[in-house]
């Protein structure tokens, strides 16, 4: 069995994560059988259930990425703003 990625695991919901732990557990143990057929089809089971998680991280990056965006722009026009109140101290 395939593990998802602790930032996934920590973005599913309690319900999920529920079921997540349930099937890895049935996964497990089909493995031990040595059901390997079975095993993919609860391994795909799994993929179908993060999939959701796997978006919410991505939303956060994106988020991220748009407040450093932001951030940066607002340096910049802050620079730009000490920059000309200095020009204009010099001025004087």
């Amino acid at each position: 069995m395939r593990h998802c990625s602790v930032q996934v695991r920590g973005l599913l919901t309690r319900s999920e994560l529920d079921r997540y732990n349930a099937l890895i557990e049935v996964g497990h143990y089909l493995e031990n059988q040595k059901e390997y057929g079975h095993v993919a089809i609860v391994q795909k089971e799994i993929d179908i259930l993060i999939l959701p998680a796997i978006e919410r991280l991505k939303e956060k990056s994106r988020q991220r990425d748009r407040d450093t965006e932001d951030y940066l722009r607002r340096k910049a026009e802050m620079e730009a703003e000490m920059k000309r109140i200095a020009e204009e101290d010099d001025e004087d």
